[in-house]
């Protein structure tokens, strides 16, 4: 079993940036499927991004954040970072990391394990 910590939010202007990170301990993240998720008020929960086991180089993104988040793995420190550049107040939300065992994709409830969560505010 693995355990995620999401940190690195905060309150923001419209077009900074943010680097969120998801420390995991309990087990090595490469060996998951992880994924990024966020969920502002009201709403569902949606995807935004996921990488692919043991690599950076297949990595999906939700429409929305397509060319500006990016997502990315450090094994040797157990960490999976979301970079989000140019923010927008529509990117408001709480942001949840997600591991899976197998090919989760996009679909939440396919996640088998999940932080806490860490709330991202962008001001216009």
């Amino acid at each position: 079993q693995v355990q995620l910590v999401e940190s690195g939010g905060g309150l923001v202007q419209a077009g900074d940036s943010l680097r969120l990170s998801c420390a995991a301990s309990g087990r090595t993240v490469g060996n998951y499927f992880m994924g990024w998720f966020r969920q502002a008020p009201g709403k569902e929960r949606e995807f935004v991004a996921s990488i692919w086991r043991w690599s950076d180089r297949i990595a999906n993104y939700a429409d929305s954040v397509k060319g500006r988040f990016t997502i990315s793995r450090d094994n040797a420190k157990n960490t999976v970072y979301l970079q989000m550049n140019s923010l927008k107040p529509e990117d408001t939300a709480v942001y949840y990391c997600a591991a899976s065992l197998s090919d989760a994709g996009s679909r939440a409830e396919s996640y088998n394990y999940w932080g806490q969560g860490t709330q991202v505010t962008v001001s216009s």
